[in-house]
């Protein structure tokens, strides 16, 4: 990712909740593979598990099917090791991406397009990624691995259902639990995944929304967005003011 400063956010705090708002990341594997592609990726939702006492590192968990391809490399790549918890030794990628992007146009310049005409389009986006070591937990016959896909399963389906969908109960719905769906049916599911975990090695994150322009320039972009009409545009629009106010700041605090 090309990080310029002052799109930069370095705030670990800021990217983990981003994660946690914007759950669906993708997975991006480099692996070589006598079968399968040597790039891989995956969209698939994860938990983000915070470090406590027993275990001080960050952690994001997910499952994906045994047929997929990236899955196939990955077994390849750690051929001869253990079936039940497979390590790999190159690192993986997850990249997670804001649920607003949008194209900008020069005509919302209002400072800078009239007054020297020396603006071009571009494009507003946020996203965060997550570089890491991934676990895979393989062989659901084993209790290491069923317990840790029944705990991804459970965890998963609350985070969604409460965050995503605001099933919490009393005057909103019940979310629904795994439980709701017969034994037998999640253990066949069980059979055809696998467990990931990925302990995070270094976290990047960018918010690239018009803070590097003049002050009437970026106020053209709040107006202008604001106008769309739409979740999109009011979206990007508080955004924008709010990257923009906080780009101020630390340049105030800098000087």
């Amino acid at each position: 990712m090309f990080l310029p400063s002052v799109h930069a956010e370095t705030d670990t705090e800021v990217l983990l909740q981003f994660i946690r708002e914007n759950p669906l990341g993708i997975l991006i594997t480099g692996l070589n593979s006598a079968q399968q592609d040597f790039l891989q990726c995956t969209h698939v939702p994860f938990i983000l598990d915070q470090p406590d006492s027993e275990t001080p590192e960050l952690h994001l968990r997910a499952h994906i099917a045994k047929q997929n391809p990236q899955v196939k490399s990955m077994i390849e790549a750690v051929d001869g090791k253990p079936p039940n918890v497979l390590e790999l030794d190159d690192d993986v990628l997850v990249l997670f991406n804001g649920k607003h992007d949008h194209y900008v146009t020069p005509k919302y310049y209002v400072e800078t397009k009239p007054d020297t005409g020396k603006v071009v389009p571009t494009w507003n986006y946020a996203a965060v990624q997550a570089y890491g070591k991934i676990s895979l937990y393989y062989d659901s016959k084993t209790s290491e691995t069923g317990s840790f896909l029944a705990q991804q399963l459970h965890d998963l389906s609350q985070h969604t259902e409460k965050s995503v969908m605001g099933y919490t109960g009393g005057e909103n719905p019940q979310p629904w639990k795994v439980a709701d769906a017969p034994e037998k049916y999640i253990e066949l599911m069980q059979r055809n995944i696998v467990g990931i975990k990925i302990r995070i090695t270094k976290l990047q994150g960018k918010f690239k929304m018009s803070q590097e322009m003049r002050s009437g320039d970026r106020e053209g972009v709040v107006q202008g967005f604001a106008k769309l009409g739409n979740d999109t545009g009011d979206a990007i629009s508080e955004l924008v003011k709010e990257r923009g106010e906080l780009h101020d700041a630390r340049k105030q605090e800098a000087a």
